[in-house]
């Protein structure tokens, strides 16, 4: 049933984008009211040392798009969860149900990494992360998913994401920053994965 309503939700968003958008608006008002208070309380503890987390409702729109910008074509094989152009990044910014993060590096203030949940009323969300390109290996991916996990888990949520196993270094992150079920095989090498609360 949940993967039944996550193809819907491909569908609706490939075909029918004023529905998704007016959806995505009832989806935030519904989220709001259900976890808003929940919110409030996490505390981040799998933060690194040397870096800040910033959500991105305070970030100016344009650092943002610079982030996108400046990562190389091959850093969206397979990362595509939503349009990168001004409009779409300023919608997700105002999107209470979209929790969505960077990681700013202290010495310098670049993004170091994005991160986020797309959030469901019903008490699911979706995760996903995008490392710099000068800031892989340095395990940032990993720290990011501890981060969103702490969100997820913290608001009582159940998380989930899709990976291709062809896409190893954000395969080995998701499998190293928790504990993941398989809850189906997908066409081209993914992985729809729900991550598990340890």
């Amino acid at each position: 049933m949940r993967l039944f309503f996550y193809n819907i939700a491909h569908v609706i968003i490939r075909k029918f984008s004023w529905l998704w958008t007016i959806f995505e608006w009832l989806n935030s008002q519904l989220f709001t009211l259900r976890y808003d208070r929940k919110l409030e309380s996490i505390i981040f503890a799998e933060i690194p040392e040397g870096y800040e987390l910033v959500p991105i409702k305070y970030l100016p729109t344009k650092a943002l798009i610079e982030f996108f910008n400046r990562q190389p074509e091959d850093a969206y094989t397979y990362f595509h969860p939503h349009g990168f152009d001004e409009k779409s990044v300023r919608s997700l910014q105002r999107n209470k149900a979209f929790l969505a993060y960077v990681l700013k590096d202290k010495t310098n203030c670049i993004i170091a990494g994005y991160c986020f949940i797309r959030c469901f009323f019903y008490g699911q969300g979706f995760r996903g992360r995008m490392v710099d390109i000068g800031y892989r290996g340095k395990s940032l991916g990993t720290a990011m998913n501890k981060v969103l996990n702490e969100v997820g888990f913290g608001i009582g949520l159940r998380l989930f994401e899709t990976v291709s196993k062809d896409n190893v270094a954000s395969y080995r992150s998701a499998l190293s920053a928790s504990t993941v079920k398989v809850v189906k095989s997908m066409p081209n090498n993914e992985l729809y994965l729900e991550i598990v609360r340890d």
